[in-house]
């Protein structure tokens, strides 16, 4: 099953540390938790709190401590493909976690959203489409839902990652439409 995955960090140095993560599976399940610095965790930026909205002090106060996030999510995550709009800085983020939590950093793995938009959209239209147009329908309809954001980047785990299942599933529902109806337009 395709799951959507957005980490929040403590800033973008290279000594950042995921502070929030969130998934949602394409079923609309979801998980999200504020993460509780780690020991040595204590990179920090206050441009980047202003953006997120997240102090410290309500990470340490409010959070589940990193290792308990880190087993929670290898256990749902395990065996699903995982994606993010962001996949070099998540993947990144979840690597912190999961060495942190004792993990090897290749335990999940992350691919960019768009391709699972490619992967549907191929999915749904290789035999409604004539072959030579295949490729030129599935570029054309991913330029299309990258263009559908209902709003910008909220910079909160759950709602970002929500948002890129939402543009998956606005791009399978017009994949299913132009299946069935080959001549449409987008």
């Amino acid at each position: 099953m395709n799951v959507f995955l957005d980490f929040e960090a403590s800033s973008l140095s290279d000594r950042s540390y995921p502070i929030e993560i969130a998934w949602v599976f394409d079923d609309g399940r979801s998980q999200s938790h504020l993460i509780a610095p780690a020991p040595g965790w204590d990179d920090w930026n206050d441009a980047a709190e202003q953006i997120h909205g997240l102090s410290r002090e309500t990470l340490v106060r409010d959070g589940v401590p990193h290792d308990i996030v880190a087993r929670q999510m290898v256990e749902a995550l395990t065996g699903h493909a995982l994606f993010a709009s962001a996949p070099s800085w998540d993947g990144k983020w979840m690597s912190v976690l999961l060495r942190a939590a004792g993990f090897p950093r290749h335990t999940l793995r992350l691919q960019d959203t768009d391709i699972a938009l490619r992967d549907t959209a191929t999915h749904i239209l290789r035999d409604a489409v004539p072959p030579e147009e295949l490729e030129a329908r599935v570029r054309d309809l991913v330029a299309w839902a990258n263009t559908t954001k209902d709003s910008p980047p909220a910079h909160r785990a759950l709602a970002d990652a929500t948002e890129e299942r939402a543009i998956w599933r606005r791009l399978r529902d017009r994949a299913q439409a132009l299946a069935a109806a080959p001549s449409m337009q987008l």
